[in-house]
């Protein structure tokens, strides 16, 4: 039966480069696949690698929307290739399907996703991929914005279970790794070139001090924030990957309390940094304008916003300091997930309490007076809300409302309405709830679609394009 150690093997045998990546290792038979893939039961962990069933068709528009939302998105089947959808975010032509890119495999449970800085490349990552041993990794080219290609994929040799994205300047990305290759502690922080091809998976193995850190205290990196002005990145620790799933869940969830702080330039990790009994760290973004480049991190147990100093020193004399900026109330204490957005003025910070089926808005002008921007008692109309991104002009908030479901395999699935929210921001930055996107209605002949991460692209001025 195949194991985690078998992953592992194959994966060492088969570590010619930083850049591995493998094709299934079952190829595809028309009329012998296709019933294996139905078929087949569950396995402990490890899932049979069969290539995903033929792609239902779909219709597509020839609309030119100067506002684009591409959505990560999961067969619901788990049968059915994993895909882009890009759709229409116009005011006019709102919900519009404009085309669908499939990935050359299924079952990855589709998780972030992330735009170059020149707008001409999406990545998305595979939260499960390594359960069928596929590339984790999947790059599509958006040269045209209205048509994406499937590119290419990868995966990494010492990190699985694809999480944050940050672009590069040079057109590489920065991705966060939260476990190891058979998703234990530790993960790693993965590094591409311009080619999308993994250059580094930090800290690198000959660094010997930042790599007994990782391996002296839980290095599952979740989060992921960088200030290339200030030369400096913090990445969260959420959970342990595989800890999720069965049998090793029997032993409970391995939540982390901690962040790590690094010097930019050298890739090496300056300090840890702990909330205490934080109960996973999932999400850390830094404060745009920040004059001491402060961050936001939410911590998940306890249901609370905190504020990390990076240049600021403890009693004992090591860099980094958290603090705690606001509790989000009762209903946001062990919601599964908390992830953020902050507006790129600073201003208004947004928060997705995935269990309570709650967005949190809290107005942080002044982070010695945060005023609470929602109602905690609302009842928003939402089920399972997680990824979230600010609109470029700030005028919506756009809200995946789906997180992660693993099945009979695991002990995370969390309830859903598998719905893309567009949501309208108001002037004082508090929230008003009116449109959205049906995504099982939509797929239903993939078993439904389930869309984890989103990115925007903004047109509208021609000369300055805004892809976030």
């Amino acid at each position: 039966m195949l194991s985690l150690y078998s992953a592992a093997v194959v994966a060492a045998v088969f570590a010619t480069s930083s850049a591995l990546s493998l094709p299934p290792l079952i190829p595809s038979i028309p009329g012998v696949t296709e019933p294996l893939a139905s078929n087949a039961p569950p396995l402990p962990i490890l899932q049979i690698p069969t290539p995903p069933l033929p792609s239902p068709p779909f219709t597509g528009s020839n609309i030119r929307p100067k506002k684009i939302g591409y959505f990560w998105t999961a067969a619901g089947d788990n049968q059915h290739a994993d895909f882009l959808a890009t759709y229409s975010l116009d005011d006019d032509t709102f919900g519009t399907l404009i085309w669908v890119t499939d990935v050359p495999s299924s079952g990855n449970s589709p998780h972030h996703l992330g735009p170059s800085l020149d707008g001409k490349t999406l990545v998305g990552g595979g939260l499960l991929s390594l359960l069928k041993t596929q590339d984790t990794a999947f790059y599509f080219d958006t040269t045209n914005p209205y048509r994406p290609t499937f590119k290419k994929s990868n995966r990494a040799i010492l990190g699985s279970i694809t999480d944050e994205i940050r672009a590069k300047p040079d057109g590489g990305f920065f991705i966060t790794y939260m476990g190891s290759a058979v998703g234990t502690s530790p993960g790693r922080l993965i590094e591409t070139d311009k080619n999308f091809d993994i250059i580094a998976e930090w800290p690198a193995l000959t660094d010997v001090e930042s790599t007994l850190n990782i391996l002296g205290e839980q290095f599952s990196p979740h989060g992921l924030s960088v200030d290339w002005d200030n030369n400096v990145m913090l990445t969260s620790d959420f959970v342990v990957p595989v800890t999720i799933l069965k049998p090793a869940s029997l032993l409970g969830i391995q939540r982390a309390n901690t962040l790590r702080l690094w010097e930019l330039d050298t890739r090496k990790i300056i300090s840890t940094i702990t909330i205490p009994n934080g109960g996973g760290i999932q999400d850390v973004k830094f404060i745009p304008g920040n004059k001491e480049s402060a961050a936001l991190a939410t911590a998940v147990h306890l249901g609370q916003v905190w504020i990390i100093y990076p240049f600021r020193k403890n009693a004992q004399g090591v860099q980094g300091v958290a603090e705690m900026l606001f509790d989000l109330g009762p209903k946001a204490r062990d919601t599964i997930a908390i992830y953020s957005d902050i507006t790129d003025d600073g201003k208004f910070a947004y928060f997705t309490l995935t269990t309570a089926n709650h967005v949190a808005a809290l107005d942080i002008s002044d982070l010695n007076n945060i005023k609470r921007l929602d109602d905690p008692d609302e009842d928003q109309g939402i089920v399972g809300p997680h990824y979230l991104k600010v609109t470029p002009d700030k005028k919506n908030l756009l809200v995946t409302d789906y997180f992660v479901q693993t099945g009979s395999i695991g002990v995370i699935n969390t309830p859903a309405d598998f719905k893309a929210q567009f949501i309208d921001i108001n002037d004082d930055g508090s929230l008003s709830f009116n449109r959205s996107i049906n995504f099982l209605d939509e797929f239903a002949n993939r078993g439904g679609g389930w869309p984890h991460s989103a990115v925007v692209f903004d047109l509208t001025d021609p000369n300055n394009p805004i892809y976030y």
